[in-house]
């Protein structure tokens, strides 16, 4: 999602981006009533897409402000053609494991009500100032109605938002509720399913009455809740394997004292992008190839101590891999050491959790259709 947005500000301290994808929404709009050979036309569809965008921007900062106000910090909201998505940051979340349930509510219900009391409050204002407006005229929400379309705009989407379909907000509330019985897995497989009934629904519906909007949405919710459910399942996996597991011990290590050349020369040697830099028994540092290339290039040979970073993080070979990546976001770190009774004994990067992840999740996969045969 990340790599295919764009950043354009922030607001509460919250990154706002929008996807590359929003863009095409924008042509479409703009050919669609430029069409019509009417430059204003096209400059109150545009003027739509606004409206409905500020909307969901609106319902997103819903969901990241009481996230935060909650403990679950929130990374940024990303604009989609067909809505947005909050990331929030679950490695950095307050644990509360008897209260989540409900403070997954509180934040899924968060984005709907926003919408809904916007609607009010637009709606309350436009009867007070404007006399004979009427909110139920057509069209509700078209480009030639744009105050009414406020109104509707935001009354259509707190509502939809709140239909039991995950990972809409509704389905959101239905799994937190399911979760108070069951683990967080099997309650985001259960809320899936339902999920899929209605993605169906709204595409078949679609195709019967040729809206292929309808059609548009139930592909995407069906997707999305795919995407979801293998997140739960990889966070799954996460809290349940330990370092000691996927953790490298055949590794090199430099000292502080070696030259950078002669650090270069052992990293040509080995696979490895960081490596931890040892005097003695104690571990005093860590630096990445590119560091020491960079160092190089700059200032010419010297030595590691001079440019490894002295700021790092260590781990027990029985933390969990959960544990592992926390430590390597909160720092933006790339190696993580990890020790036993003070002696290091593995190393943990980026590099290789994602590569070891993808082999434990065949592993499993293939231990379960054995025993399932």
């Amino acid at each position: 999602m990340r790599s295919w947005s764009i950043p354009v500000g922030r607001i509460f301290g919250i990154e706002i981006r929008i996807h590359l994808t929003f863009f095409l929404l924008l042509v479409f709009v703009w050919s669609t009533e430029a069409a019509t050979q009417d430059a204003s036309a096209a400059l109150r569809g545009l003027a739509l897409v606004g409206i409905v965008f500020g909307s969901v921007i609106l319902h997103e900062l819903g969901h990241a402000l009481v996230a935060r106000d909650s403990g679950v910090p929130a990374k940024g909201i990303i604009l989609l053609p067909i809505g947005g998505i909050t990331i929030l940051d679950e490695a950095h979340a307050i644990p509360d494991p008897i209260n989540a349930w409900k403070r997954d509510i509180r934040i899924a219900v968060a984005g709907p009500l926003v919408n809904l009391f916007i609607a009010g409050l637009t709606a309350l204002i436009l009867l007070a100032v404007i006399p004979g407006f009427s909110l139920t005229a057509r069209p509700l929400l078209h480009s030639s109605a744009l105050l009414r379309s406020i109104v509707w705009s935001n009354l259509s989407l707190g509502l939809f938002n709140l239909l039991p379909a995950y990972p809409m907000d509704g389905g959101r509330v239905l799994r937190a509720v399911f979760s108070r019985r069951m683990d967080m897995v099997l309650a985001t497989q259960r809320a899936v399913r339902i999920g899929h009934v209605f993605s169906i629904m709204f595409m078949m519906g679609g195709m019967l009455m040729s809206n292929w909007w309808l059609v548009m949405i139930g592909f995407f919710l069906f997707v999305g809740a795919q995407l979801e459910e293998r997140s739960a399942v990889f966070q799954s996996v996460l809290q349940s394997v330990r370092l000691e597991e996927v953790m490298l011990t055949d590794f090199a290590t430099l000292s502080p004292a070696d030259t950078l050349e002669d650090a270069l020369e052992k990293a040509v040697h080995t696979l490895q992008d960081d490596f931890p830099v040892v005097r003695g028994s104690d571990m005093v540092g860590v630096i990445s190839r590119q560091k020491i290339l960079e160092a190089l290039r700059a200032e010419g040979n010297g030595y590691v101590q001079a440019v490894m970073n002295r700021i790092f993080d260590v781990a027990a070979k029985q933390e969990s891999l959960s544990s592992a990546f926390r430590k390597l976001s909160a720092r933006n770190l790339s190696i993580i050491p990890v020790v036993d009774e003070q002696h290091l004994v593995g190393i943990v990067t980026l590099q290789n959790l994602m590569h070891s992840m993808s082999l434990l999740a065949e592993s499993r996969k293939l231990r379960r259709e054995a025993r399932d045969s």
